[in-house]
């Protein structure tokens, strides 16, 4: 096993958990016990979210992670500091290196290959992640085969030790661009490889070359199924659908309203649907596709009242004078009474909000970078904006105090408690905006109960048959060992 890391490293992976623990609601993670402890390996996922996905590994691996990055990366002037010390070996690519021949690029590589071939063999963990280059795609693109070599370099250099294992890596964003989203992060169990797939000593370059492709060709295997990949975000978006409609017919029909679920078992019923799809559009096609269709209706009459599946069995359930009343409370102390007294907290935080957001807008060039711009920005300015109140009111104390003679003549107290209420303020917004939401929707649900019933009560009812023709098309159909028992159709894929 590797030596324990050094202070700097272990410093840094510390840093990336407050950030981590910050930008995200739910951190969730997974199937640790599936890393093994005496040997290393190589971790593999898909890269759906920029410098997010690298960040979340290296946050909840238990142990040490050698990245391999773009040589350009390495560059930045504050990002390439951090790869640095984390030990990031760089990889040259074309666009990072203009002006260099093929040749001598080929050889940088060679050399970065073997520098990660030696941590693996050494008992460390390499995270790359094959498709080369971050993406907005619901299913994973078309791999490189460098993991490939990389895994084949670092069994050769293991010797007579331990052969290092492929771990796949699913990671389960809600939503990969939204503050306060959550995330799921599992590790799986290591690729059980046949001798095919494995290193032969002595064989030609074009044979070495076949079997990193093929060996490539399962990792890609691995990684659609622990991504639940999708043809497209339609259908990925229909499968969450009929997760939560499920779900929520289910709780209606024994008289209970479902509490809120974690990102773990949302991403559970999201794998339930998705296993059962690929089995059942092979062998119920004709079934199939009429129901893709009237789910289709459902969701988006259900995105044009803007409720969700466990609205439309509000009216029931809180019926009467005394419930109206409280929602109305409700309602106005959310948005009448909490507002002002929030205002240092816009006054301090809005600025900063809206300069992040201008930033994504400017610096993103597709949706994968939203978040990666959101926190390199928003982990430099809210700070400096938090900083900037505790300095102005240290400056201006002995004003105050001479108006005052009743105040304290204690400025740097003064300017530091001002620093943690602006602080403050801005968590209480934060989940101000999370509970204006909510009772937005609660709202919502109340006037679609009293304005639109009909249409509500026709929801409910094509609810409960897509949930009934779900269900029969589950039956008979085995779960995968990582899928459990929900109650959601599911099967095999």
């Amino acid at each position: 096993m590797p030596a324990r890391p050094p202070f700097v490293y272990r410093a840094l992976v510390g840093l990336v958990r407050f950030v981590v623990r910050v930008f995200f609601g739910e951190v969730a993670v997974e199937g640790r016990e599936h890393v093994p402890r005496d040997r290393g390996g190589l971790l593999v996922a898909w890269h759906p979210n920029g410098l997010i996905d690298p960040a979340l590994i290296l946050a909840t691996f238990p142990g040490r992670i050698v990245f391999g990055a773009r040589d350009g990366l390495l560059r930045w002037p504050l990002l390439g500091r951090l790869f640095r010390a984390l030990g990031t070996v760089p990889i040259y690519r074309p666009s990072d290196t203009a002006g260099m021949t093929d040749e001598a690029r080929r050889a940088l590589n060679a050399r970065s290959l073997d520098a990660l071939a030696a941590e693996l063999a050494a008992g460390s963990f390499a995270a790359l992640f094959p498709e080369g280059r971050s993406h907005d795609l619901p299913h994973v693109a078309e791999l490189k085969t460098g993991a490939a070599r990389l895994f084949h370099r670092a069994s050769a250099l293991a010797d007579e030790g331990p052969r290092p294992a492929i771990v796949p890596v699913g990671l389960h964003y809600d939503r990969k661009d939204l503050f306060l989203s959550d995330v799921l992060v599992a590790y799986h169990p290591p690729l059980d490889l046949p001798p095919d797939l494995l290193l032969h000593p002595g064989e030609t370059d074009d044979e070495a070359h076949e079997r990193a492709r093929r060996l490539t060709d399962a990792i890609e295997h691995a990684l659609v199924h622990v991504v639940r990949a999708t043809d497209d975000w339609h259908l990925h978006t229909l499968m969450h659908r009929a997760r939560t409609l499920l779900r929520a017919e289910a709780a209606a029909r024994t008289g209970a309203r479902p509490d809120r679920d974690s990102v773990a078992e949302r991403a559970l019923g999201f794998a339930q649907v998705w296993h059962g799809y690929r089995v059942r559009r092979e062998t119920h096609a004709d079934e199939i596709e009429p129901l893709r269709a009237d789910l289709t209706r459902y969701h988006r009459l259900l995105r044009a009242l803007r409720l969700e599946d466990a609205d439309l069995d509000d009216a029931p359930r809180r019926s009467g004078l005394a419930a109206l009343a409280g929602l109305t409370l409700r309602a106005l102390a959310v948005f009448v009474l909490l507002p002002p007294l929030l205002l240092v907290g816009y006054v301090v935080n809005g600025p900063v909000h809206l300069l992040m957001r201008a930033a994504a807008r400017r610096f993103s060039t597709a949706p994968k970078d939203v978040a990666t711009v959101k926190i390199l920005v928003g982990f430099l300015l809210y700070p400096l904006a938090w900083l900037g109140v505790g300095v102005a009111t240290a400056l201006l104390w002995p004003r105050l105090h001479a108006l005052v003679p009743a105040l304290p003549d204690l400025p740097l107290l003064a300017g530091l408690v001002a620093a943690l209420l602006a602080f403050a303020s801005g968590v209480l917004v934060v989940n101000y905006v999370a509970l204006a939401r909510e009772t937005a929707r609660a709202v919502r649900a109340r006037l679609a109960h009293r304005r639109r019933r009909d249409v509500v009560a026709a929801l409910r009812r094509t609810r409960a048959d897509l949930h009934d023709r779900f269900v029969a098309l589950g039956e008979g159909l085995d779960l995968p060992d990582d899928v459990t028992d929900l109650g959601v159709a599911a099967g095999d894929g």
